[in-house]
């Protein structure tokens, strides 16, 4: 049976008519102004706080100066846009969702964020303290809050998530684990690790979170930059003027789009030197292709199979001949 909310009813106004407070305003638009709309989030903040503390979770108030980040970063960068929009948002409004914290092992005065890190930045730059939730999670169940709430509100670029798993691996977490945190299977887990183990970490970098670019076009860059070359030159292509003076969003584009127009641009191969003759009236014809690396010599006719034969028993004797003579050695 659902739990009853407890507060349901407080605040509640019993049906019957009333005049309005001006014309053309309805109770309800009038009650949502001033003081009433105050008193309203109050009791709603009142009754959310009172469904926590009956499900085991109780909403306290931190300063924010006391939480550290969590160890596993799942972000690249900051987003100074949607840092403001908050900011404004809970200026406006309050901070209507709190924080997931642990307690900190080594210092019992602070607590570790789980997820939640942008309220608190916020908090922090409107110097005030923080609604948070305490949980003293171990270390896979924070991995698992922290990566599910994060691919719940599907904010996070494919290199992100990427990135983040690779972290997590590298601190030890079995892939079972990171696979329930950001809810994805093997194969996907897979790509992800390759992506962030094949591209070069400065281009990693650079490239910042790259929203937008999924999975397909970061395994383009990745079997582009397994060749050493390529990733040699992408490596020179983003510390170009040209590559630093773009947004962030049209990084990855710019360089994919270098990297694959340098192999149109490769030199094309000269055809080899082709020449045919015959010898003796047609006793032997002989036909040779010269491509500066590889020299081919054919016989055909009567004679050829016999001729060739003189010629194979007699290469090391001509080949002694040839470097006597000079033509073929160094200047």
């Amino acid at each position: 049976m659902a739990r009853k909310h407890l507060l349901s009813n407080i605040g509640a106004q019993p049906n019957k008519p009333t005049e309005t407070a001006a014309k053309g305003e309805s109770r309800v638009d009038y009650a949502r102004r001033g003081a009433s709309r105050s008193m309203m989030q109050s009791l709603d903040d009142l009754a959310e706080n009172s469904m926590r503390v009956l499900e085991g979770d109780v909403v306290v108030s931190l300063d924010p100066e006391k939480l550290d980040p969590s160890p596993y970063q799942d972000r690249i960068g900051e987003d100074p846009v949607k840092d403001q929009e908050l900011l404004e948002a809970i200026k406006e409004a309050g901070q209507h969702q709190p924080v997931l914290v642990r307690p900190s092992p080594d210092d019992s005065a602070r607590h570790i964020i789980v997820f939640g890190h942008r309220r608190v930045r916020v908090a922090k730059k409107l110097g005030q303290k923080v609604r948070a939730v305490v949980k003293p999670l171990e270390e896979i169940a924070h991995v698992i809050a922290q990566g599910q709430e994060n691919s719940a509100r599907d904010d996070l670029s494919f290199i992100e998530k990427s990135l983040y798993a690779r972290r997590l691996q590298e601190s030890g977490i079995d892939k079972a684990t990171i696979k329930t945190a950001l809810t994805i299977d093997d194969t996907l887990l897979s790509r992800m690790l390759s992506v962030a183990e094949t591209v070069p970490a400065p281009v990693l970098n650079a490239l910042g979170a790259a929203k937008g670019v999924g999975r397909d076009r970061w395994e383009d860059l990745k079997k582009i930059v397994q060749a050493p070359a390529k990733s040699a030159l992408a490596l020179e292509l983003i510390q170009s003027d040209a590559f630093i003076e773009l947004e962030e969003g049209g990084r990855f584009g710019f360089l994919i789009e270098k990297l694959k127009v340098s192999r149109a641009t490769k030199s094309k191969k000269q055809r080899p030197a082709e020449k045919a003759w015959s010898l003796s009236d047609d006793a032997v014809k002989v036909s040779t292709k010269d491509s500066g690396k590889a020299f081919t010599l054919a016989l055909k006719s009567k004679d050829a199979s016999r001729f060739g034969a003189y010629l194979s028993n007699r290469l090391e004797h001509l080949y002694l001949e040839f470097q006597r003579d000079g033509e073929g050695g160094s200047d």
